[in-house]
């Protein structure tokens, strides 16, 4: 089973003391609806993406592309284990990324 997520566009702005920029934030999280969709944050601000995972299957998040790693950086990518005790239940996979500077990059994830 092979599923592709992607996250088009991701922008990440420099913070100028203007009015313009009070829609921008720090930080934001996502999921799998942001898929294709463009995001914007602050210039070091952090993007958490959170997907629905199963490591125990074999199958996890692989991050298999950054378009511009000089914009964006991945920090972690943590699994958070199954909350119901049930063995080989699903739980979540995180993937948290740092923005470095003003630019725009496309994230690749792949599920294999």
């Amino acid at each position: 089973m092979k599923s592709t997520w992607l996250i088009k566009g991701i922008v990440v702005t420099a913070l100028l003391v203007t009015t313009a920029c009070s829609s921008l934030v720090k930080e934001i999280s996502v999921n799998e609806t942001s898929s294709g969709k463009q995001v914007e944050i602050l210039e070091n601000g952090s993007i958490t993406i959170t997907l629905d995972s199963n490591i125990t299957t074999g199958y996890s998040w692989q991050l298999t592309g950054i378009s511009d790693a000089e914009v964006l950086e991945k920090v972690d990518n943590p699994y958070e284990s199954p909350t119901n005790g049930l063995l080989g239940a699903g739980s979540k996979e995180i993937l948290n990324l740092k923005a470095l500077k003003a630019g725009t990059t496309t994230l690749s994830i792949v599920y294999f």
